[in-house]
């Protein structure tokens, strides 16, 4: 008898130590896809951060599948209204609605990247035309022309965006990023709420 309740008692530590382990090593594993999923992703929205978005671009502009891919630099229009008008809990809020408009409106092998505060950028691989990047940019500024509601405030946005196409206004990603700012900075002069494709005259503007 003794013996019998001296290998409940070692059974009894095993099974605490297995569980203790398990429940650890599942701790662990939460961390790290926690930790992955950051070092890749924006901690506001949750879209993909600068980090991944350059993997993306440079994946579209290596691909070769299809001879063109383009990019979308977009900025939301006087938003920092929003933020010295109702604070930065609003704005941050306002910045989630968007974010989740913008995923609705790209396809599935598209990237929608959060640059830092109101700037995004969009990767568009496998492009057939300019046509196609055109549409995207029309669907953003149609999703966003809906008001949003945050914290009992009825909001408005509107973006502008600049597109840039590989290969034509560029052959590498840096190049790109910078024509496609130039031309959503174009698009800011056209008025707002519109969207402008690159041409090189703006590089000298």
């Amino acid at each position: 008898i003794p013996m019998l309740v001296l290998l409940v008692l070692v059974a009894g530590v095993l099974i605490f130590v297995a569980r203790r382990s398990a429940a650890s090593l599942s701790a662990l594993e939460t961390s790290e896809r926690q930790n992955r999923f950051l070092a890749l992703h924006d901690a506001l929205t949750g879209l993909p951060n600068r980090v991944q978005f350059d993997r993306a671009l440079e994946d579209a502009i290596t691909a070769g599948r299809y001879d063109r891919c383009a990019i979308l630099c977009i900025d939301l229009d006087r938003f920092k209204v929003v933020n010295d008008s109702l604070g930065h809990q609003a704005g941050d809020a306002l910045l989630k609605a968007v974010s989740g408009r913008f995923q609705h409106c790209v396809r599935e092998q598209d990237t929608v990247a959060r640059m830092g505060g109101d700037e995004f950028i969009v990767v568009l691989p496998e492009l057939e035309s300019r046509r196609q990047a055109a549409e995207v940019a029309e669907r953003i500024i149609e999703a966003l022309g809906a008001p949003f509601d945050i914290k009992g405030h009825r909001l408005t946005v509107t973006p502008s965006i600049g597109i840039a196409i590989y290969p034509d206004d560029g052959s590498t990603a840096d190049t790109l990023i910078q024509h496609a700012d130039a031309a959503m900075y174009h698009a800011k002069d056209a008025g707002r709420n519109n969207f402008q494709f690159y041409e090189s005259r703006l590089s000298t503007l």
